[in-house]
């Protein structure tokens, strides 16, 4: 029964999420006005907001104007009340694993407008980070979430600047092959950035879930998951960038879920 009203409770929380992902990058208000139809601009009656149902019983279309309701919607509210179910069960129904459960749907939201919109909204960001932080299972384990989310925001911003550095000295010096007496006095090559600035925020939020260990193995693990999309991508077109931040939200969860194992397998061989 537990299980049921976690599901349930996270479908809720993210019908709003659904709001959240939705008016975020538009720099719309998450509370003003009500629900409504993009289309038609009809407010939308309470019970066309039930969480997955809704869905279902108007086939996917406005009950007004029959414009079609992206499956995004109940696909949100699906792993919204997944996510409460599988942290529910392992971990019990209290305060601490309700924060970290909200930041990982911070997480997810920004998974979702990364790969829409190719923007990390530093409001979400600090909100997973805040959650992540505050999810601590006593004072010292808050403290100790904090120190392992400045070190690993501080990890990342240092490995931003040198990856930073070497790809654009690459570009530069191509670039100085190709120079004219017309293009001497100018710059030909750009400055290229390694990783954005919402990256090192999610890497704060993922030293304080997991620590300094478990974030390693997410890393590692958001690399594995999304280099066969990289390589698909690059044979298709090399200008496309790939959105980082919904590997290194997957990674986290599955590493938060398996924590034990992994922790034992890493005490076992090293």
């Amino acid at each position: 029964m537990e299980l049921v009203f976690a599901f349930i409770f996270g479908a809720v929380i993210g019908s709003f999420l659904n709001v959240v992902i939705l008016r975020i990058p538009k720099d719309e208000s998450i509370v003003f006005p009500s629900s409504h139809c993009y289309t038609c601009g009809n407010t939308l009656k309470p019970w066309y907001n039930i969480p997955i149902f809704s869905w279902i019983f108007l086939r996917g279309k406005c009950a007004y104007c029959s414009a079609k309701i992206s499956l995004q919607y109940p696909l949100i509210e699906l792993f919204s009340g997944i996510i409460f179910v599988l942290l529910a069960n392992k971990f019990g129904i209290n305060l601490n694993i309700f924060l970290v459960a909200l930041s990982f749907l911070m997480l997810l939201a920004l998974s979702m407008i990364d790969l829409k919109y190719k923007m990390v909204p530093d409001s979400l960001n600090l909100l997973a980070l805040f959650f992540a932080i505050f999810g601590a299972w006593s004072i010292e384990g808050l403290f100790t979430n904090f120190q392992n989310a400045l070190l690993f925001a501080g990890g990342f911003t240092l490995l931003r600047f040198a990856l930073s550095y070497i790809l654009t000295s690459s570009a530069h010096r191509h670039a100085k092959k190709t120079i004219t007496s017309w293009t001497k006095n100018y710059h030909t090559y750009p400055f290229i950035e390694a990783m954005g600035e919402g990256d090192i925020m999610v890497s704060a939020t993922m030293g304080a879930l997991l620590g300094l260990k478990l974030t390693l193995v997410a890393i590692f693990f958001s690399a594995l998951l999304a280099l066969p999309i990289m390589l698909v991508q690059r044979k298709v077109s090399e200008e496309n960038t790939i959105p980082f931040v919904p590997f290194l939200a997957l990674a986290t969860f599955l590493v938060y879920l398996f924590d034990t194992p992994i922790l034992s397998y890493i005490e076992a061989n090293y």
